[in-house]
């Protein structure tokens, strides 16, 4: 695959995968993704946008003005996506809007590659969770933990914290929303597991046209420094092909997750640019 294919193939998913859960409302060259369902967010965050593909028009200041617009009336905060390669003036067009730009540098796995094996600790198991798993809502909870604040109590919790985290996602509707897109197909979740039951480790991916950006990758604080991260990604990576996926990457935030990548076998694939601390991704 050559870099101008993949990047196309990124682009097209970017554009394609949050239609699985959202509905797109369009403002010249750019589209804003409107989510239909309150609860818990669809991929790529909530009331994000991003540039339309098809488009020929450039983004003027004027096309971000209105979408800032109408993320206000949504009462949502500013969020934007986008392929810097895809769109390379876009950035200082949304920095000179007055908004902070971030940048999250992809990588990809090409499809040949075959994972290394991974090792997990005695009675460490992995397994696709359902959409009737009793154990989702503890799964769904892992990722606010694992990505705390530094300083915050989530970054030393274990499974006392992530058991009152999960009581109340089953309570808020998360679960609930998460169940049709897991039913459907539309998201899978794959997690490692102490020999208690207590989920260690997630991730998740979407899949659309056999693209796929594995994300969420989380390892409770407790848990850490046992691969565990690894096996859930080779894991991931490994059911995705099983379905029909033949591109898969990745997006990564910390020199040392992109380590963990490159040992898997995956490769630098260019740069994804949104807003700095607009909401994350939808577990």
């Amino acid at each position: 695959m050559t870099e101008s294919s993949l990047r196309d193939r990124i682009e097209t998913y970017y554009a394609a995968v949050p239609l699985l859960f959202a509905e797109a409302e369009d403002f010249g060259p750019l589209r804003l993704f409107v989510r239909r369902e309150p609860g818990a967010p669809y991929y790529g965050g909530p009331h994000h946008a991003s540039p339309t593909p098809s488009s020929s028009s450039p983004v003027t200041a004027e096309d971000i003005a209105r979408v800032r617009a109408r993320q206000r009336e949504l009462g949502v905060p500013d969020a934007f996506e986008w392929l810097a390669e895809a769109a390379p003036s876009l950035r200082t067009i949304v920095e000179e809007a007055g908004l902070p730009v971030a940048e999250r540098p992809l990588m990809v796995l090409d499809p040949d590659h075959r994972l290394p094996p991974q090792s997990l600790p005695e009675g460490v198991t992995i397994r696709t969770v359902a959409a009737d798993d009793p154990a989702l809502p503890a799964v769904l909870a892992l990722p606010g933990l694992a990505f705390a604040a530094p300083g915050s109590a989530g970054e030393s919790a274990g499974p006392t914290e992530l058991a009152l985290a999960a009581e109340k996602l089953a309570v808020d509707g998360t679960t609930e929303a998460t169940r049709p897109s897991l039913r459907a197909g539309h998201k899978t979740l794959i997690a490692a597991f102490a020999p208690d039951g207590t989920p260690l480790a997630a991730g998740h991916y979407h899949p659309a046209d056999a693209t796929t950006e594995i994300g969420g990758i989380c390892t409770l604080a407790t848990a850490r420094r046992q691969g565990l991260g690894a096996a859930v990604t080779t894991a991931l990576a490994g059911h995705a092909r099983e379905h029909g996926v033949r591109t898969i990457f990745l997006a990564y935030a910390e020199d040392a997750a992109a380590r963990l990548y490159a040992r898997l076998g995956f490769r630098p694939a260019g740069t994804t640019l949104l807003i700095a601390n607009q909401p994350a991704r939808g577990q």
